[in-house]
Formats: structure tokens, C-alpha cells, sequence
């Protein structure tokens, strides 16, 4: 059994290992995921409550991160990136990590969460292709892998693009 918990500073190198381990065989992935997360802990996007991990025995299996993002001057959530280690993959871990964050996002007041990836997966936990909230990204890519959810029971219409935290350019 699986807990979650903010992620501490004392976590760091652990949480880097459980990012590099997942992304080491994902079809779709820079390599650069952990980085990513170093920038964005840095970075005024950085929310603390929403770095979350997963922790099975005192070992963390899964992480998640959500930053802040905005979409006009509506701030929204970047859902990225979701890591499990691939022995606990398709065990619910990522799911649980993702409805955790969900909560805490809306306690925070946040109305809406945008992910890139795959539709299969995130559809699981109410994504829905981003278009429809009137959320365009900021790149080309197919209208289904650019997904958002609306965390509230009024959904209404952003009409924009969406701008990440520069951290997301780091090459």
C-alpha cells in the first residue's frame, strides 16, 4: 500500500532517479523530464503543495508536478510530468497521484489542470481534449494529446493559447 505526501527538499535525489527511471523506455520523451523539475522548482510557477510523491515503505515509487501556467490572464495548471517507477506502474499509482493533486488544486482555487499526453491514459481521470475549453497550445500538435480537465462544476470558455513557465524551453 502507497501513500502521498508533498515532496520534501530531502527527496529531490530520490524523486530524480523515480523521473529518469520512467522516462528511460517512454516512446515520447526528451530525457531532460528530471531537469525539467529542477527549473521548475526554482522557477515562480513552482507550487509546493502540488509536487506530490508516492511512497510504498518509505520508498517514493511516483511523483507529479503542477505549475502554475496561464491561459490569457486566467491562471490555469500544467500537469507535468507524471512519473512512476515502472515496477509499480499499472497499479494505480499515477491515478491516485493525479486525483490527489486534483483535490489540492481546487482547495487552491484553481479551475483548470492542462496536460500533453496520451488521451488513453489521462481520459481516465476526466481530460478531455483542451480545444473544447477553448485552450490552444502553444505548438503544434494533435488536438487529442493536448488535454485539459476543469477542476469546478462550471466550466467556461478561455479562448487563448496557453503560456507554460519558460523552464519548459530548457533544451
Amino acid at each position: 500500500m502507497f501513500t502521498i505526501r508533498a515532496e520534501k527538499q530531502t527527496d529531490y535525489a530520490e524523486i530524480n532517479y523515480v523521473i529518469t527511471e520512467a522516462f528511460k523506455t517512454a516512446v515520447h520523451s526528451d530525457g531532460n523530464e528530471q531537469d525539467l523539475v529542477k527549473a521548475l522548482r526554482k522557477s515562480t510557477s513552482y507550487i509546493p503543495e502540488l509536487s506530490l510523491v508516492a511512497v510504498d515503505n518509505d520508498k517514493i515509487v511516483g511523483h507529479i508536478l503542477f505549475t502554475k501556467a496561464k491561459v490569457n490572464n486566467h491562471k490555469v495548471l500544467a500537469l507535468a510530468p507524471l512519473s512512476v517507477l515502472p515496477q509499480y506502474q499499472r497499479k494505480g499509482i499515477g491515478l491516485s497521484l493525479i486525483q490527489t493533486g486534483h483535490k489540492i488544486a481546487k482547495e487552491l482555487g484553481y479551475d483548470f489542470s492542462v496536460v500533453l499526453g496520451y488521451p488513453e491514459y489521462y481520459s481516465k481521470s476526466g481530460y478531455i481534449p483542451a480545444s473544447r475549453y477553448g485552450i490552444k497550445a502553444p505548438f503544434i500538435i494533435d488536438d487529442e494529446y493536448f488535454m485539459a480537465l476543469c477542476l469546478t462544476n462550471n466550466p467556461f470558455p478561455l479562448n487563448g493559447v496557453m503560456k507554460y513557465d519558460d523552464a519548459f524551453n530548457i533544451e
